[in-house]
């Protein structure tokens, strides 16, 4: 395991070092900071593009990485421009590549050619997609700026108008009268309060009374209620819609018989339920259930 504990000497005073790398007299990147004093850090750098070293004439592809001296050399506004001064792995010549803010891209400055890659798109046939310049417009339709200025007035009369009135009565309303606001939200803070308190008393009283764990979460009788009265009308609903489809698909079977025998066809359905059904029948009195062969006389 690395070990993150560090030796302090005798003669190291906090108030005259500050750190150990002050007592050392070094600088907190190690070697990378070698040359700190004249404003160049060693950075590792990888190549943004293909070029041409100019001391070998060597190719360098895009993607290779260099320990590059990287120092500030300019301002674009208040955007810095860095150098990255490179040396080649070939010849040990020394190229410099630097930001270009303006462009947002790099260039190179010295000791080396870049490989033209660019695509135009005015030269193909295409359009520009991104343009940084802000004095090319593109071309202006008078028709598309009416369109705009009427839409943005209908849109600021009809919607923009209304919502700042909105805004500006609940604005008024809420700061109307703040001390009367806040006693009304004290208020209901206090009832709500006394209420989950005066819960939270009969949950702990039931809990004590029936020796239940004192995390166990009660189920209040109200929600159960509601979930029921819910759950039941939800079903209900279901069921006299299946009733509703089941008496239409009756009606359409009883359809296809006459009319004027729609009433002896009634009759003779309920005769046929009174026989297999001792419960529908009238003489409910006369019927005797057999167990096994096992006739039940009546009592006498």
């Amino acid at each position: 395991m690395q070990g993150f504990n560090k030796y302090y000497p005798p003669d190291y005073d906090p108030n005259k070092h500050h750190t150990l790398n002050d007592y050392q007299g070094k600088h907190a990147l190690g070697v990378r900071a070698r040359k700190i004093d004249q404003g160049i850090l060693i950075t590792r750098f990888e190549l943004p593009f293909n070029i041409w070293c100019g001391t070998c004439n060597a190719h360098i592809g895009m993607g290779v990485r260099f320990n590059a001296e990287k120092q500030k050399v300019g301002m674009y506004y208040s955007t810095p421009v860095y150098a990255f001064r490179c040396k080649c792995h070939l010849c040990s010549g020394w190229f410099e590549i630097r930001t270009d803010p303006k462009h947002t891209r790099y260039i190179v400055a010295e000791g080396a050619r870049q490989k033209d890659e660019e695509w135009n798109p005015e030269e193909a046939g295409g359009f520009a997609i991104h343009e940084n310049d802000p004095t090319k417009t593109g071309p202006v339709d008078p028709l598309a700026q009416v369109e705009k200025t009427a839409e943005s007035s209908r849109h600021a009369r009809e919607v923009g108008a209304p919502r700042i009135e909105s805004l500006q009565e609940l604005s008024d309303t809420f700061n109307s009268d703040p001390y009367e606001l806040s006693k009304r939200i004290r208020k209901q803070f206090r009832e709500t309060k006394k209420v989950e308190k005066r819960k939270r008393e009969e949950e702990d009283s039931v809990k004590d009374k029936y020796a239940l764990p004192s995390e166990m979460k009660l189920v209040d009788e109200a929600e159960v209620r509601e979930e029921a009265s819910a759950t039941w009308a939800q079903e209900r609903a279901e069921w006299e819609e299946q009733e509703y489809k089941k008496r239409r698909r009756m009606k359409a079977e009883m359809g296809s018989v006459p009319k004027k025998d729609a009433t002896s066809a009634v009759a003779l359905l309920r005769s046929s339920l009174k026989t297999a059904d001792p419960f529908l029948s009238s003489g409910a009195g006369t019927f005797r259930p057999t167990i096994g062969g096992i006739v039940k006389k009546p009592r006498r």
